[in-house]
């Protein structure tokens, strides 16, 4: 291991020394392809319950399972000094009807990508948004718009529907001749930086939605709290006296994007106490019916819909029908 973190921090160095331009470019293109494949992957496990997960990621000793315990009852160790969380400390909090899983994580340290200290465990403001992106976790981000397909020959085949600023055929080349690859199709569809183009090859790359909770608003003036309130994605609170989390349960709420779909059983009112929450990228009738059991679908004939995704209500439709937030669902089997 010591080896490899004598690795990383000497191609650290190098593109600290080097000079970024489009001169430099194809050989920090280089250097970041060799730093991405020395990064430590390693981290936590925790068996998934409910709806929909979120980890409190941060350094030690900032609140996090004061967080945890005031929104979920769960107790996790507290104290004024470093890592007294030392393990994964699960809590659940039911918020409009979804069951979302909290995660309080060990105190993330500067160096863990490297697997330095506990940090090494985590999970694999700045400092963290980078601690983060060496373990290939991409905040607020979208994937890069970068087509990448390899072949058996052919070589490297490179287009660009838009000019580039940072990426040309030989940088392309070199990065992927990093990972062994000498044929294949990239297509950039965006002005893509080397950063991009190593994270589509790579593969593995999470794109996460991320809410900046700025803990001890107690300890603040009300003009430095009208501040923090204009950067985006954050949210200020104080976990001691439990204030503002109503705005950080809506927050969260936007961010996790959750559909609630209510069923209706025939001759019945719709249920509205324990809905059927779906992710917004899966919402279809099929979804739904996977969500409840996989045999359900084998059996289904078509549904009736009341809510915002038809005309009329109720509505007959089939399984590729998109549902939407509150939609009301009645299925009728063979």
């Amino acid at each position: 291991m010591s080896g490899t973190l004598a690795k990383i921090a000497e191609i650290e160095a190098e593109m600290a020394r080097t000079q970024k331009n489009k001169a430099t470019a194809h050989h920090l293109g280089l250097l970041k392809a060799r730093l991405a494949k020395l990064r430590p992957g390693e981290g936590f496990y925790v068996a998934k319950t409910g709806d929909a997960r979120i980890g409190f990621v941060g350094f030690p000793s900032v609140g996090k399972s004061t967080l945890l315990s005031n929104l979920s009852g769960v107790y996790s160790e507290v104290a004024a000094y470093e890592f007294t969380t030392l393990t994964t400390v699960p809590g659940v909090i039911r918020y409009k009807g979804a069951k979302i899983q909290l995660l309080d994580l060990p105190g993330i340290i500067e160096g863990a990508k490297d697997g330095k200290g506990r940090g090494r465990q985590v999970i694999a403001v700045k400092i963290i948004e980078n601690e983060l992106e060496g373990f290939g976790i991409r905040l607020n981000s979208k994937p890069p718009n970068i087509g990448f397909k390899k072949k058996d020959k052919g070589g490297i085949n490179l287009t660009a529907t838009c000019p580039q600023s940072e990426l040309d055929a030989e940088t392309v080349k070199s990065i992927l001749a990093e990972y062994k690859i000498h044929n294949a199709d990239v297509t950039l569809r965006s002005d893509a930086t080397a950063d991009d183009l190593i994270d589509v090859v790579e593969g593995n790359r999470v794109y996460i939605p991320c809410i900046y909770v700025l803990n001890k608003i107690d300890q603040i003036s009300i003009e430095e709290l009208d501040i923090i309130y204009k950067v985006p994605h954050c949210v200020p609170i104080s976990a001691h006296h439990r204030w503002n989390f109503d705005d950080l349960l809506e927050k969260i709420w936007d961010y996790l994007k959750l559909v609630r779909i209510y069923t209706k059983p025939k001759g019945q009112l719709p249920d509205y106490t324990s809905p059927v929450v779906l992710p917004y990228s899966r919402t279809t009738v099929e979804d739904f019916c996977m969500k409840i059991h996989k045999n359900l679908i084998k059996e289904f004939k078509y549904a009736l819909v009341w809510g915002l995704s038809v005309k009329h209500n109720p509505q007959k439709v089939g399984k590729d029908h998109t549902l939407e937030d509150e939609d009301v669902i009645q299925i009728v089997k063979k």
